[in-house]
């Protein structure tokens, strides 16, 4: 199956649940492979957030959040679900505010937003998360399992701490199935929550216009129930938007007892684990081991990521000074994430400082140039090419780094001149904060012989 996008720009406004402020969201075609992308189009320099399994949920004030250094974007589940629920791979989302609207509580508004906009097929092929085995969490009474399967299938049972409004679903997600009987299902909460939720500050957008409110064996809402069993279908939703967080579709049969978004995520998270850790114990691919050594140097156009065997490959640079471990993606707007582990074993940390070890922030300097030199490489045959770190501007060293912690480095491209010259940004971060940022400009050109 072909990657998906939309034929053309949609817009829509409507009040976040939490914050109760008004927002603009709009939708924009994206190329292959950009994957779904936000772009918070009210912070200067309009900053993007992507989609990570890293973000975060909360049951109790029910609301997943993505961040990517000081940009955040609230409560983005229902958008997701509707973006995945109907093959919608890239597409750009901007927003000009920190919350995605709640609407009516459903994904039904985004899902004719997005038949408004057209959904496309794009020439690349789709490529799908597929389990090895399963992979399972719970929490107390809740639990949900993944089990290996080809397609996505949702089986889940809903139920409250009482047992009274107890459904169930088992439901294969397509296209049509998800518009007509997915997507319409508009969000509950239990009338006890309500009043220590607005305590907290939170729901200021709720009413009785964008959510169901169960009140003992009562159901409040404005209309009727849109479907018999609305519940459930709306904690199937709820999964198909935490599940986007992988960023790339799914095939697995998902059986969930009283799911939430915390549990759905902590799923999420397990299953990325689950691929890093197989992806940690591939053995070199035989056909790229019988590549000739010149076609081993240079970064392929299908390579969506670089193993650490893989960087030496490439790199001029060798032990003590390769300060990238792994490049985790690369995005098609010419940037990367790459990963260091820092560890207690770096040979600067003995005379930086004894009893007291701090990464250096040249050498945090130092990963950037490295990661914007390989998205230089990418773009052009690297094959005897050196990239040579030319200047540095805006340098800014926010904390420390020390031994134990993992700098996510990212780097984006900003200006290119031939391909000899290029002007990057880039940005480290220990746990989703950042430590370090600087402006880079390096130049391509011939290794000696």
């Amino acid at each position: 199956m072909k990657e998906q996008s939309i034929l053309r720009e949609v817009s829509i406004k409507g009040k976040g649940l939490h914050s109760g402020e008004e927002a603009t969201l709009t939708l924009k075609p994206a190329p292959e492979g950009h994957g779904i992308v936000f772009r918070r189009t009210d912070i200067y320099g309009k900053p993007h957030v992507r989609l990570s399994p890293t973000g975060t949920t909360d049951d109790l004030i029910r609301q997943t959040s993505l961040s990517d250094g000081n940009a955040q974007v609230h409560t983005p589940e229902h958008l997701l679900s509707a973006l995945c629920g109907l093959g919608i791979d890239n597409v750009e989302v901007d927003l000009d505010g920190k919350e995605v609207p709640i609407l009516d509580g459903s994904a039904k508004h985004y899902a004719n937003l997005i038949q408004q906009a057209e959904p496309v097929e794009q020439e690349k092929e789709r490529d799908y998360i597929t389990l090895k085995e399963p992979v399972s969490v719970t929490n107390g009474a809740s639990s949900v399992i993944a089990l290996p399967y080809d397609g996505l299938k949702i089986t889940c049972t809903s139920a409250d701490d009482r047992g009274i409004h107890t459904q169930h679903l088992s439901l294969d997600i397509s296209s049509e199935n998800y518009f007509s009987g997915i997507a319409p299902a508009r969000t509950f909460t239990i009338y006890e929550d309500i009043e220590p939720l607005l305590k907290m500050g939170k729901i200021q957008g709720g009413s009785l216009d964008c959510a169901i409110v169960l009140r003992g064996d009562k159901v409040m809402s404005k209309e009727p129930l849109r479907f018999q069993d609305e519940l459930v279908r709306h904690k199937i939703l709820d999964m198909v938007g935490d599940l986007a967080l992988l960023g790339k579709p799914l095939k697995a049969h998902i059986v969930a007892v009283r799911p939430g978004h915390a549990l759905n995520n902590k799923l999420v998270r397990k299953i990325a684990e689950q691929i890093e850790e197989s992806q940690k114990g591939k053995k070199p691919d035989e056909a790229e081991e019988k590549l000739p050594q010149s076609q081993r140097k240079i970064v392929r156009a299908e390579e969506t990521a670089l193993s650490t065997r893989r960087i030496l490959d490439i790199m001029p640079h060798a032990y003590p000074f390769v300060l990238i471990d792994r490049v985790i993606s690369f995005g098609e707007d010419d940037s990367l994430v790459a990963i260091k582990n820092v560890t207690i074993n770096e040979p600067f940390f003995q005379g930086h400082f004894p009893g007291n070890p701090v990464m250096p922030g040249v050498l945090q300097l130092e990963a950037m140039a490295q990661a914007a030199g390989i998205i230089m490489l990418r773009k052009v045959s690297s094959d005897g090419k050196l990239a040579l770190f030319m200047s540095a501007d805006k340098v800014k060293f926010r904390k420390a780094v020390f031994p134990g912690d993992q700098l996510e480095i990212k780097v984006k491209l900003t200006k290119t001149r031939g391909k000899t010259l290029a002007y990057a940004h880039a940005d480290c971060s220990v746990d989703g904060k950042i430590v370090s940022s600087a402006d880079l400009a390096f130049t391509l050109m011939d290794a000696p012989e």
